[in-house]
């Protein structure tokens, strides 16, 4: 395909007399004179040897190239970072995490930005690379297309399938003497038996889904486990459709709409996906200038039937969903409901329905229901509203017979203590346990609790205390555990003035958290309130808590698409 770069963002660095100290960079690295006439296309990878999520990003970015080169395009290859959540959880490297998302926007878009790349295929696979690379996507806005990485395999241990998640309730079925070292030993060795993301419902395969659902991705790329030889011919597709893209200027704008968010979010309910969309949907949406916030989400969440039977509230894995008809069975199911909006663009440069059109729900698999026959009428994630979030809260419910809990708070101000206090077992049933200065200024980098929720779980009393804290959960995270509370703790929310023993209710049915104080007692208390000092008083930590927002409205770090006055694609 040839394409005139007149109008491309890749003329400032190939065209004309003038870019020949640039054109001369190009050939050093053995491009001939007909391709640096391409149009430019960016292969974001964020490939290391971090975890399995990301070690095989490479090879599908090298069948991504082919397909970019086979049609017409000049790939250029670079890759950024992540933090992996299951190796930085339960210690001081959970606090990079969120932290990650934003360096892996801002670094995708400084590359493209500073090398003049024209569009943009992205892979991923840890948990906050996927929302770092639509969000980069979206705020660049030139023609894109994203590509998950795929999920692990799941692992087998004595006859039955298991995820890292078992490994987390593992230590706390060790810390009770449920299991002996041996057997904790032989669970982690089977556990994660290949490449690939975590292999529940957790944040990484939830976002997977949502690049589905949202249109920035191909049809079916989502759901075909990391070692699958499909995968790189979805990789392939996926560089073929980026110069299709381009071709009419199709742009992540034009499909990422108010009603695509919608969409998102209701495959995110549908799954019982992670709460961590709740974080990332409103992220991604303030690129693009649309506001879209945590209670925009949840209102479509209460309104979505939950209907794939997913762990971790489940029977079932990412894989089985694949082989069930993966993302696209589950939004055909939404789509035949009446939920889904039909109309909406995606990058195959048709609509949602268009691509549904030759889709059915099988009727020889379990993992997938019909909306006439949900697993509950409710999303598998809801939100919660009171006087202890009066920015909100939420809470994944898949899963769950028993949607509310009354009891006295026992108050943490950091996670290593709740954590302490859990393998000491020096907690009581009916209690509600706080962890609060873990939101995304006061931690800083809102963590993800897994290890001290997974250690409650495997104790055998999950379904004995609730957890709340203005940090997160890991998608594997099951259980009453409500996160994302705001305001948070270190801007003097509701949450930094509870006491011990102060009775909390939290009732999902109705989506409401509270706390049994009047208004003058809390306003007393706040009056008394002293902010704390983080450890963070300089590095990249420190500069986000600096600018980062309430979780609320997806905890940015800047003013978003509402505010340009420039479009880089545009330039």
């Amino acid at each position: 395909m040839s394409l005139d770069k007149k109008n491309l963002p890749s003329r400032h660095v190939s065209v004309g007399p003038a870019k020949a100290p640039h054109r001369s960079y190009y050939y050093a690295m053995g491009l001939t004179p007909e391709e640096i006439e391409r149009p430019f296309i960016g292969v974001a990878t964020t490939w290391n040897e971090a975890a399995p999520c990301n070690i095989a990003l490479g090879r599908q970015a090298q069948a991504a190239k082919r397909g970019v080169n086979a049609a017409g395009g000049m790939p250029r290859e670079f890759t950024t970072i992540t933090v992996t959540d299951g190796i930085a959880m339960g210690h001081q490297g959970m606090k990079s995490s969120l932290v990650s998302r934003e360096v892996i926007a801002d670094s995708v878009e400084l590359t493209v930005r500073g090398h003049c790349y024209d569009a943009l295929v992205g892979l991923a696979g840890c948990d906050k690379s996927l929302p770092g690379l639509m969000m980069a996507m979206l705020r660049l806005n030139v023609p894109s297309v994203f590509l998950y990485g795929g999920s692990i395999l799941p692992g087998r241990f004595r006859g039955k399938d298991v995820t890292v998640q078992d490994v987390f309730e593992a230590v706390g079925k060790h810390s009770s003497g449920q299991i002996s070292d041996q057997d904790l030993h032989e669970l982690e060795l089977v556990a994660c038996p290949s490449a690939g993301s975590c292999g529940g419902q957790f944040t990484a395969n939830t976002m997977a889904c949502v690049s589905e659902a949202i249109g920035l991705a191909l049809p079916g790329s989502a759901g075909a486990p990391a070692p699958m030889e499909v995968r790189d011919q979805f990789a392939v597709d996926s560089g073929k459709a980026i110069m299709n893209l381009l071709k009419h200027n199709i742009r992540p704008r034009d499909i990422v709409t108010r009603k695509a968010l919608e969409n998102a979010a209701m495959v995110v309910a549908a799954t019982g996906g992670s709460t961590n969309a709740g974080l990332h949907l409103p992220a991604m949406a303030h690129e693009a200038g649309i506001d879209f916030d945590l209670h925009e989400v949840c209102r479509i969440f209460r309104q979505t039937p939950y209907i794939a039977d997913l762990k971790p509230g489940g029977r079932f894995v990412a894989m089985d969903m694949w082989q069930a008809g993966g993302v696209a069975a589950v939004m055909k199911a939404l789509l035949d409901g009446g939920y889904l909006h039909g109309d909406c663009m995606t990058v195959t440069g048709k609509t949602v329905a268009e691509n549904l059109t030759h889709t059915k729900l099988r009727s020889d698999q379990e993992v997938i229901r019909p909306t006439s026959n949900p697993i509950t009428k409710t999303g598998g994630v809801v939100g919660l509203r009171g006087n202890l979030a009066p920015q909100g809260a939420i809470v994944k419910i898949a899963g769950m017979s028993k949607l509310r809990f009354e009891g006295p708070a026992r108050v943490f101000d950091t996670e290593e203590e709740a954590f302490a206090a859990v393998q000491a077992k020096n907690y009581a049933d009916g209690e509600v346990l706080v962890i609060r200065y873990e939101g995304p200024r006061g931690g800083p980098g809102m963590r993800e609790m897994l290890a001290t929720t997974a250690a409650i779980y495997g104790q055998g009393r999950g379904d004995k205390v609730a957890l709340i804290t203005d940090g997160r959960f890991s998608g594997a995270t099951r259980g009453f555990c409500i996160g994302h509370v705001g305001p948070e703790a270190a801007v003097g929310g509701p949450i930094a003035l509870l006491q011990n023993g102060d009775v909390i209710t939290i009732d999902a049915e109705k989506g409401e958290i509270s706390v049994a104080l009047s208004d003058a007692e809390l306003a007393k208390r706040k009056a008394a309130w002293k902010g704390r000092d983080t450890d963070f008083q300089s590095g990249a930590i420190w500069r986000y808590a600096q600018t980062v927002g309430d979780a609320e409205k997806g905890a940015v770090t800047h003013p978003g698409g509402a505010s340009e006055t420039q479009c880089y694609a545009d330039v």
